[in-house]
C-alpha cells in the first residue's frame, strides 16, 4: 500500500504446483511457500520518480519537480527554450474527447458474456454499505481469533526436535508456516497455504482488525487466482463486490491543455479510455470487483483457514533461522517465542522481517502497521507519523515517491457513475484519481507534489476545515483557478465537497528503490527470501 494509499489494485500472478510425496524442510520445504509469497502483488500505482527541481506556489508550498536524464531532458529543454506562441493554443478541442463511451468500447461492453451494468438503487446500497459496517464489527469483535485456552495451548509453542537436514514433510504432519502481518497479502498466503495442506498461524500486530481503509478493486486476474486457491472466498467475494468492469475507466486531463500542433484538450477531455473486460473475455477471466477491505478481511478469515489461526497484538521483533532445514524460531514483542519450518513477512512496507533479512538499521521496522492495523487514527496522529516515517524511510532504504496522498470514501452518487468507473485528472504537479466504491461511494485521492514530512494546520475557529480549505485551493474550478493558473475539471471538487474533514486522511507516499540500486550480493541474488525466510507484499515490492 505504499504506507500511505488506501486503494489497491490486487493483480496476484505466477502459480505454484500440488507438491507430491515426501519433502525436506530445507530449499525445497519453502518451495511452495515462496510460489505463494511470489504471486502477491499489492499495487498502489502513480507514484513519481525522484525530484529535485523546486518550486513554490501561493499557498507556501513547496512542490518537488521530477527530474531525469538522457534524451527525455534534453527534448524537454528544447521544448522549453522554444518561443511560446499564444494562438497554438486558441481554439475548441475535439468533440470526441469528451465522449465517456465511444463505440470501440461500447461494442466491448455490448458482447453477449460482458456484464450488464445494473443501474444504483436505494436496495444495493443499503446492502452493500450494511455488508461492510457489519464486517467492521464483526472484525471489532475478533471473531475468529486466537484467544483464550487455544491460544496457550498453540501448536506453534512448542519447538520440535529437527535433525540436520531438515525433517520428512507428509499429509499428517505437514509444512508449518509462520506468517507475519494480517493485512490482505498475508491473509491470502495464510489461506493459500492452508489450502495445499500447510498448518499456518498468522500474527498480526493490531489490537482489532480496525475497519481503515477504502474499497479495493480486485482485478480479474487475481480473482482467478483466489478461486484457485478457493472456489469459496472467490465466489463470496464476487457476491460481496460491485462490478467496475461494466463501465469505462480511463485518464483525462486536468485542465486545458495541449495546441494546434499535439492536440487541444479541455478540463475533463479523455486522454485514455479503456475496459477492463475485454482483456477479461480474451482469457476466459471475471470481471473485475470492487469490495470493502473490511468484507474481504472477513471473508478471508472465515473460509480461508480455520477459527484461531490469526493471532492479534502480535508482533514479531525477530527471529532465528535455525539452520540446516531445521526452521526458524521467531520472537514476538512481548516475549513470547514461536516456532515453525517457515516465516513470511508480509507485515507491510516498514516490514520488521525484512528489517531483520536484510540486516538494516534499528528503527527501520518503524510503526510497521500492516493492512489491517490500517494508519493514523486521527489528525493528531498523522502529524506524528508524518514526520517519524521521514527517520523510518532513511533507515528502511525506503524513498519518497515525491507526493502526498489525501483521500476519503465520499458517501455521494458520482454524477458520471453510469458510464465511468476510474478516471485520473492529470496534472503537471498534481493528479486527482477516483473510482467507484460500491453503494453509492467514491473512493478519490489528491496527490500533490511536495516534500515529505508536511502536515496540515491545525483547525482553528477561523479555518475549522484546513484539509478542505487547501484540496478547494489546489482543485479550483473556477475564476483563476489553483496557484498556477489552471481552471481544473469540476468533478474532483464535486468529490472534495461531498467529504467531510474528519474522513480525508493524509499520508506521504514511499516505495521501494530498485534493486540495482544495492551492492549487497544477498539482497541482488535473492531479495525476498533467504532460508526459510521470505516476504511479500509491501514487505518485498512496495509501488
Amino acid at each position: 500500500n505504499s504506507g500511505a494509499i488506501e486503494c489497491y489494485y490486487i493483480t496476484l500472478g505466477g502459480s505454484y504446483q500440488q507438491q507430491k510425496g515426501n519433502m525436506k524442510s530445507s530449499n525445497r520445504c519453502i518451495a511452495t511457500t515462496l510460489a505463494i509469497a511470489a504471486s502477491i502483488s499489492s499495487s498502489a500505482a502513480f507514484t513519481a520518480p525522484s525530484s529535485s527541481r523546486v518550486s513554490s506556489t501561493q499557498l507556501n508550498v513547496v512542490g518537488e519537480q521530477a527530474s531525469s536524464i538522457g534524451p527525455a531532458q534534453v527534448l524537454r529543454n528544447l521544448k522549453e527554450s522554444l518561443p511560446q506562441i499564444s494562438w497554438l493554443a486558441e481554439g475548441d478541442a475535439p468533440a470526441s474527447n469528451k465522449i465517456d463511451i465511444p463505440d470501440h468500447v461500447a461494442t466491448v461492453l455490448a458482447q453477449p458474456d460482458a456484464p450488464k451494468r445494473e443501474a444504483e438503487s436505494d436496495e444495493r446500497t443499503e446492502r452493500i454499505r450494511n455488508r461492510a459496517k457489519q464486517a467492521s464489527e464483526d472484525a471489532m469483535k475478533l471473531r475468529g481469533m486466537l484467544i483464550g485456552e487455544d491460544d496457550e495451548k498453540a501448536w506453534w509453542r512448542t519447538q520440535r526436535s529437527i535433525p540436520e537436514g531438515g525433517r520428512v514433510v507428509t499429509k499428517d504432519d505437514p509444512l508449518t508456516v509462520i506468517v507475519a502481518g494480517g493485512g490482505l497479502a498475508g491473509l491470502v498466503v495464510a489461506a493459500a497455504a492452508h489450502a495445499k495442506g500447510m498448518k499456518v498461524a498468522l500474527f498480526e500486530q493490531a489490537s482489532s482488525y480496525a475497519p481503515y481503509g477504502g474499497p479495493i478493486q480486485i482485478q480479474s486476474n487475481a480473482l482467478r487466482a483466489l478461486q484457485q486457491i478457493n472456489p469459496t472466498i472467490f465466489e463470496e467475494l464476487v457476491a460481496a463486490g460491485t462490478c467496475t468492469a461494466d463501465r469505462v475507466s480511463g485518464l483525462k486531463i486536468g485542465y486545458r491543455k495541449g495546441n494546434k500542433l499535439a492536440g487541444l484538450y479541455d478540463a475533463g477531455d479523455w486522454l485514455v479510455r479503456f475496459d477492463t473486460i475485454g482483456p477479461a473475455l480474451e482469457a476466459g477471466l471475471p470481471a473485475t470487483v470492487v469490495v470493502d477491505r473490511p468484507v474481504i478481511q472477513q471473508i478471508l478469515v472465515k473460509h480461508g483457514f480455520p477459527e484461531g489461526t490469526v493471532r492479534i497484538k502480535s508482533r514479531i521483533q525477530q527471529y532465528e533461522d535455525l539452520g540446516k532445514g531445521r526452521g526458524v524460531a521467531v520472537t514476538l514483542e512481548d516475549g513470547t517465542k514461536a516456532y515453525a519450518d517457515v516465516l513470511v513477512g508480509a507485515d507491510g512496507i516498514w516490514s520488521q522481517v525484512r528489517k531483520n533479512l536484510h540486516g538494516l538499521d534499528d528503527g527501520a521496522g518503524g510503526f510497521a502497521a500492516s493492512g489491517a492495523a490500517g494508519g493514523a487514527l486521527d489528525d493528531a496522529e498523522a502529524r506524528k507519523l508524518a514526520r517519524d516515517t521521514v527517520k523510518i524511510a532513511a533507515k528502511a532504504d525506503r524513498r519518497f515517491s515525491g507526493f502526498t496522498c489525501y483521500a476519503a470514501l465520499a458517501p455521494h452518487r458520482a454524477s458520471n457513475i453510469e458510464n465511468v468507473s476510474y478516471q485520473i485528472l492529470l496534472g503537471e504537479k498534481k493528479y486527482f484519481v477516483s473510482t467507484d466504491g460500491g453503494g453509492e461511494r467514491q473512493q478519490w485521492f489528491a496527490l500533490i507534489r511536495e516534500p515529505a514530512g508536511g502536515v496540515d494546520p491545525e483547525p482553528t475557529p477561523e479555518d475549522p476545515h484546513p484539509k478542505l480549505t487547501r484540496l478547494r485551493k489546489e482543485f479550483a474550478a473556477t475564476g483563476s483557478g489553483d496557484a498556477d493558473g489552471n481552471v481544473w475539471d469540476p468533478f474532483a471538487l464535486e468529490l472534495i465537497n461531498a467529504s467531510s474533514e474528519e474522513d480525508i486522511k493524509r499520508r506521504d507516499l514511499y516505495d521501494g528503490a530498485p534493486l540495482l540500486t544495492t551492492l549487497d550480493p544477498q539482497r541482488l541474488l535473492s531479495p525476498w527470501s533467504k532460508g526459510p525466510v521470505a516476504l511479500c507484499g509491501d514487505a518485498a515490492h512496495p509501488m
